[in-house]
């Protein structure tokens, strides 16, 4: 082992120490689902609620996170009642720095919301924070810019529905968008595949979950985003001499 080496493996990237301070604030107590979506009706976190637990605590750790959009999507649609729709999908990295060395950690996401006026892509944005920081910090759980926080009713594209690059968009079916959006950001962010879903809860489209298989999908793999960003963090440690634990697959049935 030569001398640079020695010296790396002494002082490892501050910001996989940094990241594990906030985590551990965090565990404390947590950012509850203090809020409702009334059509959907289930609870959600906010990305006020996100923002508001983790300014703090950056601030106290001296790590930033700054975002990067790699992408941007967006599909028109009409609503029921004839008004337009915007669904846009965001692809954004997001820097982790510690202010202490400079080291950083890059985390990537997806955030997909959908408006009636110009607040779309602000939305997908957010949620892509959201989700950023959920797998990060393993946030746990006790339970208006924001993409949860509206469900919007969408004509099928045969009637009046619009286009993504001259092609038709597929007619949603069953769950409303927003839940869809978040479902399917979730599926996205844990690297699961649609298959092991629709076997498990004996649907032939995702979409065509009821309220309670929803509820559990949405539970399961907030739980599996939470496992991998420990892992995640717990790997990192071992540059510390910590232990690593695997996430074992079939902890979940999908």
């Amino acid at each position: 082992m030569n001398a640079q080496t020695r010296i790396e493996a002494a002082h490892p990237p501050a910001v996989y120490a940094k990241i594990a301070a906030v985590q551990a604030d965090l565990a404390k107590e947590g950012i509850g689902k203090d809020r409702s979506n009334q059509q959907q009706k289930y609870k959600f976190r906010g990305i006020d609620d996100v923002y508001n637990a983790l300014a703090p605590l950056l601030a106290r750790h001296s790590l930033s996170i700054l975002p990067r959009m790699l992408s941007r999507e967006v599909v028109e649609r009409k609503s029921n009642s004839g008004g337009a729709l915007f669904n846009v999908t965001v692809e954004a990295e997001f820097d982790f720095i510690a202010a202490e060395d400079g080291s950083r950690h890059v985390v990537r996401t997806f955030g997909e919301a959908m408006d009636s006026a110009d607040k779309a892509t602000n939305k997908a944005m957010s949620a892509a924070y959201k989700y950023a920081a959920l797998m990060a910090f393993a946030i746990p759980t006790e339970g208006d810019n924001d993409a949860d926080a509206t469900t919007h009713d969408v004509a099928p594209c045969g009637q009046n529905g619009g286009s993504r690059g001259g092609q038709a968009a597929s007619e949603p079916e069953g769950m409303p968008d927003a839940a869809w959006a978040q479902l399917a950001n979730l599926l996205k962010a844990t690297s699961t595949a649609d298959e092991p879903l629709l076997k498990h809860y004996g649907v032939k489209n995702l979409r065509l979950l009821n309220k309670q298989q929803y509820d559990d999908a949405v539970e399961r793999l907030e739980q599996r985003l939470a496992d991998m960003a420990k892992d995640q963090s717990n790997r990192a440690g071992q540059a510390d001499g910590g232990e690593t634990a695997d996430i074992d697959p079939n902890d979940i049935p999908y």
